[in-house]
């Protein structure tokens, strides 16, 4: 289990930006996973294109606003005309506005804006479990309607993913999204759980029935491998499928390995 001894605090009440200041490491394309999936995630899809006024906010975004710019880049794909604000609550961090984008002061309480997209990647995962719903609630509870919150984390370079959505309502899947020749079997991503999940990973808990089912899977398609890592997760998916767990269906060739599950397949009472 995750040792939470040194994880960071904050305080909610408080007139200010909500949060505390984060290491703020990043790199460029580190979140393209997040970045392709959310170009073809059908609901937000459609939160961006019946918004009279489109808002997105990188939430912490880092000490360097690379993939800010970068997500801007992604979403005026879909919406031309779409505002992407970046925000941190470390105001030494805080830029004026290029590449598209414009940066503030804020956390988690979003700076009295009201978005429809809302992005927060390697933020909570410094933060004490404790507080992850607080801040869940605090971003959900100020998104404009039809809204999406996506909360996730990866490792240095982007090459393993994963992250929340989440709604108004709470959260309504998770998502898995690895570099298909940097990952052996499917349960090596656990390393970068979201923290609402990472210390759940222990026998018993239904995030580590759905990663040893996926390596059950995976090893059952070695068969596959010939065709390459995409070939035989997209037959591991097919077999997950075949089994009872509600995975997303692969529509379309993808460059990840990708599994997106609704939040009940992982969930339990209380998170």
């Amino acid at each position: 289990m995750a040792d939470h001894a040194h994880n960071l605090r904050a305080q909610f009440r408080t007139q200010g930006p909500v949060g505390v200041i984060t290491r703020g490491t990043t790199g460029y394309n580190r979140l393209r996973r997040f970045d392709r999936w959310l170009y073809h995630h059908e609901p937000a899809r459609r939160t961006l294109r019946l918004a009279s006024d489109p808002l997105a906010i990188d939430l912490g975004y880092g000490a360097s606003h690379t993939t800010t710019v970068e997500w801007g880049r992604w979403l005026r794909r879909l919406r031309s005309d779409v505002h992407v604000l970046g925000l941190e609550i470390d105001p030494q961090r805080v830029l004026p506005p290029q590449g598209g984008v414009t940066f503030g002061l804020g956390g988690f309480e979003l700076a009295g804006h009201r978005p429809h997209l809302v992005r927060a990647f390697n933020v909570l995962r410094q933060y004490d479990v404790a507080d992850v719903h607080q801040a869940w609630e605090s971003v959900i509870s100020r998104l404009a309607p039809g809204g999406l919150f996506a909360e996730g984390t990866c490792d240095e370079i982007g090459r393993r993913s994963t992250w929340i959505v989440l709604d108004r309502s709470g959260p309504r899947s998770l998502t898995l999204a690895w570099d298909p020749f940097d990952v052996a079997r499917p349960s090596e991503v656990a390393e970068r759980l979201p923290k609402i999940l990472i210390h759940r990973n222990h026998p018993g808990q239904p995030i580590y029935d759905l990663l040893t089912a996926c390596d059950e899977a995976w090893d059952h398609c070695a068969g596959w491998a010939p065709h390459g890592p995409r070939v035989r997760w997209r037959k591991a998916k097919e077999m997950l499928y075949q089994r009872g767990i509600p995975v997303d269906v692969q529509c379309r060739p993808l460059r990840d390995n990708v599994l997106t599950v609704p939040w009940s397949v992982v969930s339990e009472p209380g998170v």
